[in-house]
């Protein structure tokens, strides 16, 4: 990959799981992220998301965050599962007012990270 890129640019050029700890070299074991790769990504995705609002504007600070939110996502299915994790929404289920339990996500739902 070109270094001369801007984070956002190297962003635009990654495309799977081991492409993004690779650029922000982040060690792993292939099986893991064989089995993970989705959910690490959602992972990632997901803490990017909860941080967003506070990303400072230096890129290498920005850089940092990205990795340090990466290596925690893949680190979040080294030490559990997906089972446990639960990271897409049809993984979690909810409560039936009438007793029970139903993992039912409506497309409204899906679409609407």
């Amino acid at each position: 990959m070109d270094t001369d890129l801007s984070l956002l640019e190297a962003l635009d050029e990654l495309s799977s799981a081991e492409d993004f700890l690779d650029y922000f070299s982040v060690p792993y074991t292939p099986s893991v992220v064989q089995v993970n790769r989705l959910h690490i990504l959602q992972r990632f995705h997901d803490y990017l998301g909860r941080y967003a609002a506070n990303m400072p504007s230096e890129e290498s600070a920005q850089r940092s965050i990205y990795r340090l939110w990466l290596e925690r996502a893949y680190l979040d299915f080294v030490e559990s599962d997906a089972l446990t994790e639960k990271v897409f929404r049809v993984f979690q289920q909810h409560d039936l007012p009438g007793g029970g339990h139903t993992s039912f996500v409506s497309l409204d739902r899906v679409f609407s990270s």
